[in-house]
């Protein structure tokens, strides 16, 4: 081999290896997107707890709207009677951001004091989640 090639194929070699280490030591930022009610509000919270528990590193926000919104609404239970208020709060201890929609807030009558504290109102549920994706590299995922 001359060493040109040889030269060329070693910095080609060092360039990805850099360039893969850069990648793995950035955190993971993710969107969960959630649009259905509480039914199934206590199995995305499950995933989102599991997802932490696999990375706890991960930077993660859920983004609801529609019927997503319920389960951030004060006093909300699951079919069995459970409140999901201490699951949001331990979620949100650990760095997980929830994210509700306005317009359905305002579409629905619902007073903002009724959201969660751990939870932030912002404009457009569905605009939240694009600007994630678009704006700050977070990766989408639909439970």
């Amino acid at each position: 081999m001359n060493i040109f090639k040889y030269l060329s194929h070693t910095f080609a070699t060092l360039l990805l290896a850099l360039s893969f280490g850069s990648v793995q030591a950035q955190d993971i930022k993710v969107v969960y997107h959630v649009n259905t009610g509480v039914d199934t509000a206590a199995a995305i919270l499950g995933n989102v707890r599991n997802h932490l528990n696999a990375d706890p590193t991960a930077k993660i926000v859920v983004v609801t709207h529609g019927p997503g919104i319920d389960f951030l609404l004060d006093g909300a239970k699951d079919n069995k009677g459970r409140e999901f208020s201490g699951m949001v709060s331990d979620l949100s201890g650990k760095g997980v951001q929830f994210r509700v929609c306005n317009n359905t807030l305002t579409s629905r009558n619902i007073d903002a004091n009724k959201v969660s504290m751990d939870a932030k109102i912002v404009p457009s549920g569905v605009a939240e989640v694009a600007r994630l994706q678009a704006k700050e590299g977070h990766v989408y995922l639909k439970p």
